[in-house]
């Protein structure tokens, strides 16, 4: 067995605390980390009459925005396979797109939900 990379130990670290706060916050969990069209997923979640699709990004420091991690190229995919999973389930929802950023270590950390965080780019580019 490999040894685990410690930025894959952080990020399961991040998708367990961001988990706790959408439940906090009265989402309920539809999927989690789920695979569609060569894209991962962190969390699929509603409240609400929305559904939403959660990016969770975690960073031992906050030396780089983790908001900046998601690009115009990673929104694209997650915009596609959002619409892929709404088509194969007919979820009658409005879609949202979600980022959860925490910052730190299991120690001492922030954590910010971001709701609404992108809208999906009417250009298919």
């Amino acid at each position: 067995m490999k040894p685990v990379a410690g930025h894959n130990e952080l990020g399961r670290w991040g998708e367990v605390i961001a988990r706790e706060l959408l439940l906090t916050q009265g989402y309920a969990i539809c999927g989690e980390n789920i695979r569609i069209s060569g894209v991962e997923i962190d969390f699929i979640a509603t409240k609400d009459d929305v559904i939403c699709f959660v990016e969770v990004k975690t960073r031992s420091t906050d030396f780089v925005d983790p908001v900046e991690a998601i690009d115009r190229r990673k929104r694209s995919r997650l915009v596609k396979a959002a619409d892929s999973y709404m088509r194969q389930y007919e979820i009658p929802l409005e879609p949202r797109f979600d980022i959860v950023i925490i910052i730190g270590s299991p120690e001492s950390y922030t954590i910010e939900h971001i709701p609404d965080a992108f809208l999906p780019s009417l250009n298919n580019r």
